[in-house]
């Protein structure tokens, strides 16, 4: 008898720790929700970090009704813990071998305080199995980016072999030489560059006024174009009427060529006999001149005739 009322006793005593403990019993406490795909092993009683430092505890761990694919979590945390609603939700532990407990980020201050029974976010748990497939995942590529890595190895060998071989000791002597050739051929024409470049700057101030003259010049033009263009505005009548006028005494001269090449077409017959006669007279009046060069005698004498009778002879 004595040996089960210990046993009672010892039990209740327990059961007042545990609730001790766990802070259910004799303290407020408020309750929140949240939603991960893995619960890495998380069971009722698991501690409820806020910041790293104990906030509460797990209250209940079930499969979503809603979703199936989720797991709810519901959270009982102190009343004094500033939970945000930009806090998040998270599953860690402290060490390689610790046991999984949920982390609450502290979110911004900023944000307002997140009401009591609402859901906070959650970022899922990655876990070694996660890394490890995620490291697999990584493999193929780590490995091409090996082979590529030895292939611009042995290129860059190639190269430091080609450049060793271009800076031997006779290539580092001519080079050597040829630089000292340019630095005397520089100190040679130093003077010549310095009186090129007192040369060069002496023509750009020249230039400069010059430039300005142009410039002036280009606005004087611009300026006559547009009192030209002012006057052909303001004259614009006249110098249509003036053009029209123009217009109509070139037709007038027209008219009276085409009347000049008819009139010389309808007269070029007559022309052409007036010619004709004029042709003629003129053979005779040559032909009286030689005559005469012949015979003077017949402008004072005349020219004598035999005397013909009708059926007779010549009379003498």
């Amino acid at each position: 008898m004595w040996v089960g009322l210990f046993v009672l006793v010892a039990g209740a005593l327990l059961v007042v720790t545990v609730f001790a403990l766990t802070g259910t019993w004799g303290r407020k406490t408020v309750l929140y929700r949240t939603y991960f795909k893995f619960a890495a092993g998380v069971q009722p009683g698991a501690i409820v970090r806020y910041g790293g430092m104990k906030a509460g505890r797990v209250d209940q761990v079930r499969v979503d009704p809603a979703d199936p694919s989720r797991i709810e979590f519901t959270l009982r945390l102190r009343p004094e813990i500033p939970v945000r609603q930009g806090s998040v939700a998270r599953i860690s532990s402290l060490g390689a071998l610790g046991d999984n407990y949920v982390e609450i980020a502290p979110g911004s201050p900023q944000s307002p305080l997140a009401v009591p029974g609402s859901t906070l976010g959650s970022v899922e748990y990655v876990g070694l199995d996660d890394i490890e497939a995620k490291i697999n995942d990584l493999s193929p590529l780590a490995q091409n980016a090996l082979k590529s890595l030895n292939q611009r190895l042995g290129e860059l060998q190639v190269t430091i072999a080609r450049v060793n071989d271009l800076l031997n000791d006779q290539n580092r002597a001519n080079l050597s030489a040829t630089m000292a050739d340019v630095r005397g051929m520089l100190e040679e024409n130093r003077p010549k560059l310095a009186s090129t470049m007192s040369n060069l700057e002496a023509m750009s101030a020249k230039a400069k006024p010059l430039i300005d003259d142009f410039k002036k010049t280009i606005q004087d033009a611009d300026t006559a174009l547009a009192h030209v263009d002012a006057t052909l505005t303001e004259n614009r009548a006249d110098l249509r009427q003036s053009v029209e006028q123009l217009r109509q005494a070139l037709t007038g001269a027209s008219a009276l060529v085409d009347q000049l090449n008819r009139t010389v077409n309808y007269n070029s017959d007559n022309i052409d006999e007036t010619l004709e006669n004029i042709r003629i007279s003129t053979d005779n009046l040559r032909e009286l001149t030689d005559a005469i060069k012949r015979r003077p005698s017949t402008l004072i004498h005349g020219v004598k005739v035999k005397e013909r009778t009708p059926g007779g002879g010549e009379n003498e």
